[in-house]
């Protein structure tokens, strides 16, 4: 009885220490901002958002093998609830955003990817560490019930794609979450 009390007094503390490394803890907090003008370079899809990571990275790779363009940041644009959709209807927007500096070759890569500026408006925003894959899940879990009330509380609708901007660098995964009154 006591080795089965240890066991699982462990278990609990890695699954403790797991959900805090990854975000598990953190307060996710809303507010509105102006955002938006980034260079996306992105490919169209249909089917299980899960299947985004693996597109997100084909993108990257080709962009930095065939155009040496090296970017620092994937995004995934999510039109339908999965909630309400079938997953084999989902539609998404996946890929990279581009560095200014690297404008020069659109003109190339349009060969092989959509490109567009992001529109520059007004966004719910939220971030959301990112450590590793697990803080992906973990931002679903808690950031889309805070982005829901927030909409709830502010009388948007529910309507409109939602951004994860996943930034390297900074660590973090930004959400956007269109505003449609």
């Amino acid at each position: 009885m006591k080795i089965i009390l240890i066991i699982v007094g462990v278990i609990l503390m890695i699954t403790i220490i797991v959900w805090a490394y990854y975000g598990g803890f953190k307060k996710v907090n809303c507010h509105i901002e102006k955002q938006g003008g980034e260079i996306l370079v992105y490919r169209q899809m249909t089917g299980d958002y899960a299947q985004s990571a693996k597109l997100m990275d084909e993108i990257y790779h080709s962009l930095l093998d065939k155009y040496e363009i090296e970017t620092f940041k994937g995004f995934g644009i999510y039109y339908d609830n999965p909630k309400e959709v079938e997953k084999s209807k989902l539609r998404s927007e996946i890929g990279c955003v581009i560095e200014k500096k690297d404008s020069s070759k659109l003109t190339q890569i349009q060969n092989d990817f959509k490109v567009k500026t992001f529109p520059e408006k007004k966004y719910i925003i939220a971030e959301f560490p990112n450590k590793g894959k697990l803080s992906i899940l973990f931002g679903l879990m808690k950031v889309y019930p805070a982005i829901e009330k927030f909409v709830k509380e502010n009388h948007n609708k529910q309507e409109g794609f939602v951004m994860e901007i996943y930034d390297v660098p900074n660590k973090k995964i930004e959400y956007r979450k269109e505003i449609i009154e």
